[in-house]
This record gives structure tokens, C-alpha cells and sequence, in this order.
């Protein structure tokens, strides 16, 4: 079997996580921070705003069972790919809405799916999702991992 990692940034990794996890075809997620300078970020760093790094889900999953374009179709529906650097409650550069892409198929399959939803009037305001070539993902620490099911939630409560 020949599976592909996807990586989304979309605010606060554990209901992006969450987003994905059940997904047919996604076969594991992971979180964790991605497009900063520092090496070994913790939680900790990150919450400072001042690592660079997005809170992102590493997603590996199986092209034959679920499309890059599918993911990126749950990846749009979970956030507000308009507000810069924040999602509700959350504010800072670790929140903001990102795309991480693997290859060049991903890359034209991100902006192409941008570039639809901008022109599809869905949002008032102009789309703020960054699209860069995927970084070192640092993963996060395990008590981040799978922390809505671990608790039983499916989504995060504001």
C-alpha cells in the first residue's frame, strides 16, 4: 500500500485532529508544530508566538481510499480561512490557517482548491491560508496526542 502525509494548520491542533481522525481512508494523525526556526519546539515555545511555528496535524493516509482533494475539502470546512493568525478565542501566528504541501501535485491541488473557494463566494472576506512547502514537523507532546477522544469529545467547547 503506498500512502501520502498531508499536513493543515486551522487553529488549535485538537480539533483539527479531530476533523480528520475519523476520515475513511486517513490511516493515522499526528499533532504538532510546523514552519518555525527553532529546533525541538515545545508547547511551551510555541505558545509564546514568538517560534514561528503553526499548530498542525500531520496526516498520513491512503490516496486510494480518500483524495489529496478530500482532505482539503474537510481542511476548508473546519476553520475560517479568513481571520489572519486566529481561530475564535485563539490569537497568534501558531493558529494561523496553513497548508503544508508534500509535492508539486500537492501544492497545485492547495491553490487550486484556494483559488475555487475564493471565487466561489462562500466568504465575504479574502482568504488568509498560507500554502508553503511542508518544514520539519516537530511532533507534539503526548498528552497532545488524540486529546479530544482521549476525553471523549468530539470537538472543542468555547
Amino acid at each position: 500500500m503506498q500512502t501520502e502525509k498531508a499536513t493543515f494548520g486551522a487553529g488549535c491542533f485538537w480539533g483539527v485532529e479531530e476533523s480528520f481522525r475519523n476520515v475513511k481512508g486517513v490511516l493515522s494523525t499526528s499533532v504538532g508544530y510546523a514552519g518555525g526556526r527553532k529546533d525541538h519546539p515545545t508547547y511551551q515555545d510555541v505558545c509564546t508566538d514568538r517560534t514561528g511555528h503553526a499548530e498542525v496535524v500531520e496526516v498520513e493516509f491512503d490516496p486510494s481510499q480518500v483524495s489529496y482533494d478530500q482532505l482539503l475539502d474537510v481542511f476548508w470546512a473546519n476553520h475560517n480561512p479568513t481571520t489572519l493568525n486566529r481561530q475564535g478565542p485563539d490569537v497568534g501566528t501558531q493558529y494561523r490557517s496553513v497548508i503544508f504541501y508534500h509535492s508539486p501535485e500537492q501544492e497545485a491541488a492547495a491553490t487550486a482548491s484556494k483559488e475555487k473557494l475564493e471565487k466561489s463566494g462562500r466568504f465575504i472576506r479574502p482568504i488568509v491560508t498560507q500554502i508553503e512547502p511542508a518544514s520539519k514537523f516537530w511532533r507534539a507532546e503526548e498528552y497532545h496526542q488524540h486529546y479530544l477522544q482521549k476525553r471523549g469529545q468530539s470537538h472543542c467547547a468555547v
